[in-house]
C-alpha cells in the first residue's frame, strides 16, 4: 500500500475530521472569549480595582531611549525590552473562564448522559408471516 493511500485514509478517519472540526471550533470560541475578557471582563475588574488598564501594566527590563514615550506599545517599538505582566494577568484570566465554561458544559453533558438511562427496548413482535412460517416449519417436523 502506498503512502498516500495510507495518508488519505488516516485523513478520512472520523476522529481526525472530528479533531478538525473541534480545533476550528475552538479557535473560534477562544476569539468570543478573548473579546469577553478585554471588552467585558477585564474593564470592569480594572474598574473595581481602581479604574486600571491591565494591558498597559509593565515593568521597563531596559534603557528607554531619549524620546520614546512610556507605553507599552512604544516601548516594543523601540527594541526595549519590557514585562508586560498585564497582558500575562489578560491571558490567564482568558484561560480560567474558557476552562470554567468548558468544565461546565462537560459536567452539564455527563448529567444528560447519567439522567437518560438507556432503557431497554422490547423486541418488536414477531410479524404474522414469520409465525405462519415456523407453525409451517413445526408441522413439517412431525
Amino acid at each position: 500500500m502506498g503512502m498516500m493511500q495510507e495518508f488519505k485514509e488516516f485523513a478520512v478517519k472520523g476522529n481526525v475530521i472530528d479533531l478538525a472540526v473541534g480545533v476550528i471550533i475552538g479557535g473560534a470560541f477562544g476569539k468570543i472569549v478573548g473579546s469577553l475578557v478585554d471588552d467585558v471582563i477585564m474593564p470592569i475588574v480594572g474598574r473595581v480595582v481602581g479604574n486600571l488598564d491591565f494591558s498597559g501594566m509593565f515593568v521597563v527590563l531596559g534603557k528607554v531611549p531619549d524620546g520614546t514615550a512610556m507605553t507599552l506599545v512604544d516601548l516594543k517599538k523601540a527594541g526595549v525590552p519590557v514585562l508586560a505582566y498585564g497582558n500575562f494577568i489578560t491571558v490567564a484570566v482568558n484561560f480560567l473562564i474558557l476552562a470554567f465554561i468548558i468544565f461546565m458544559m462537560v459536567k452539564q453533558i455527563n448529567r444528560m448522559k447519567r439522567e437518560e438511562p438507556a432503557a431497554p427496548e422490547a423486541p418488536a413482535p414477531t410479524p404474522e408471516d414469520i409465525l405462519l412460517l415456523r407453525e409451517i416449519r413445526d408441522n413439517l417436523k412431525k
